[in-house]
């Protein structure tokens, strides 16, 4: 009997030791669980704050590509012709395209449209060859903002003229800037570029 009453004895801290040790396994990896999550939550956390890090430089690199907005351009890409007189007002279609960065000026129509708010420079250089009357006019929308003029008194061929006016324009988005011949003018252009339409943003509002 009392042999047995050991074995019986032994048999139970035996168990009572395995169930420690299962109570202390459990409460291991409760522990390596919690931990994990913590780790998994800072690594969330690092992966938004990446997100919003890139999507900050795509930001960035977008308002930048639409600050940079600037062309120049001339009446014809090669030979020689003479432009007008006209009764009216004629818009002038600069087809030799120097540079259109941004694409804001269209070659087909002559039109400058702003593609941000901002503050623009425009220059506006002709040449007459001959003519009596050499004049165009920078528009704003459907608005005179300046205008460059020269009269000769000489019809001769040989007589040539050139003039120029320069404007800085504050433009909404969708404005447009453009340069109308003006009635009973005559403008030249040839292979040299002579007669030009420059404009770029100076800086956004």
């Amino acid at each position: 009997m009392e042999t047995r009453l050991r074995a019986s004895e032994h048999k139970a801290e035996t168990m009572e030791t395995r169930m420690r040790a299962s109570e202390i396994k459990r409460a291991v990896i409760k522990k390596l669980k919690e931990k994990q999550e913590e780790q998994a939550e800072a690594v969330r956390a690092i992966g938004g704050g990446l997100n919003l890090t890139v999507s900050h430089v795509e930001e960035l690199r977008r308002e930048r590509e639409e600050r940079r907005v600037s062309f120049s351009a001339s009446l014809v890409t090669s030979g020689s012709e003479t432009f007008g007189p006209f009764s009216g007002p004629t818009t002038l279609i600069y087809r030799h395209v120097f540079t259109n960065t941004g694409n804001a000026y269209n070659p087909n129509t002559g039109v400058f449209t702003a593609p941000v708010r901002g503050v623009y420079y425009f220059a506006v250089f002709v040449f007459g060859h001959g003519h009596a009357l050499t004049a165009v006019s920078l528009q704003k929308n459907e608005e005179h903002v300046v205008i460059a003029t020269v009269t000769s008194h000489s019809h001769q061929p040989s007589h040539r003229v050139d003039t120029s006016n320069v404007a800085s324009l504050l433009l909404e988005v969708g404005d447009v800037g453009y340069v109308n011949l003006c009635p009973k003018a005559w403008v030249y252009d040839s292979y040299n570029h002579l007669t030009t339409l420059s404009g770029h943003l100076l800086f956004p509002m």
